[in-house]
């Protein structure tokens, strides 16, 4: 059973939580109908795209190809100081990566999003983004004015771009989540890029538990060895899912997620 410590001896369960706040966590599969589809685009290798996603709906983010990366923050849209915590969201799991039936936290100690299917047993939290130096460094440079839509991109200046969408900036960019993409430490606490972790058709689902800003870039990761610009592109499909039930694997994969999400749920009551 999950609880939640709310004051010093009170202990709150999911099923002492007012009707209100259960009726708004139904159970539902990570699997869906077309019927549920809200959206579904493609976001090409190197682009940037960012919007919201409601609380109760899913996103599932697809590699089109060998090695793909989708570079993302999380942001509250209803409070945007309020935003994805890497340290919290690690310490509180014990973990040093994201995997399914993991959530993301906000530095709030709410759960932003939750982790609710994937095929994919690792995506990096530590690696960070590439910026304009280390893509011209990497690649060499291809400006717009000549490239056009060719143009060598980086991920920190995908952000900035997005971010000004919704009133944020250079201050706002956290450390992030790197989907698909998977970094070790060895014992002298060196990172190593591991190569060929994921294949086309690889997929996250992302089960929204809080209205949220979402920026995403499919820029390479920064440590990607290869010599060359050849970011993958991924499909990106928003569905009706609802949010996490009281049984949930999320919810159930540790004490301290069980209070996440009281916490999440309070903050619509």
């Amino acid at each position: 059973m999950s609880t939640a410590t709310t004051s010093p001896g009170a202990i709150t369960t999911f099923e002492s939580l007012p009707p209100l706040a259960r009726s708004a966590v139904p159970d539902h599969s990570t699997s869906f109908s077309q019927d549920l589809v809200l959206w579904r685009e493609r976001m090409p290798g190197g682009l940037h795209w960012s919007g919201l996603l409601r609380r109760g709906n899913s996103l599932r983010i697809t590699a089109l190809g060998d090695g793909a990366n989708v570079s993302a923050l999380f942001y509250n849209f209803e409070d945007r100081a309020e935003r994805y915590n890497m340290p919290d969201t690690l310490k509180s799991q014990s973990t040093a990566y994201i995997r399914k039936g993991l959530v993301c936290y906000s530095d709030m100690g709410r759960v932003l999003c939750s982790v609710a299917d994937s095929n994919c047993d690792w995506h990096d939290t530590i690696g960070g983004i590439t910026d304009a130096a280390i893509v011209e460094k990497r690649y060499g440079v291809k400006r717009y004015q000549e490239q056009r839509n060719a143009m060598f991109r980086n991920a920190r200046d995908g952000f900035l771009t997005q971010l000004g969408k919704w009133g944020l900036g250079k201050r706002d960019v956290v450390p992030n989540v790197n989907f698909f993409s998977k970094v070790e430490v060895n014992d002298n606490g060196d990172m190593s890029f591991v190569a060929n972790h994921s294949r086309e058709g690889d997929f996250v689902d992302l089960r929204f538990e809080m209205n949220t800003v979402v920026v995403l870039s499919t820029s390479q990761h920064r440590l990607d060895p290869n010599p060359n610009y050849d970011p993958k592109a991924v499909e990106l499909v928003c569905w009706r899912s609802g949010t996490a039930g009281k049984d949930d694997p999320c919810r159930l994969s540790m004490p301290e997620n069980g209070r996440g999400f009281i916490n999440t749920e309070r903050y619509y009551l």
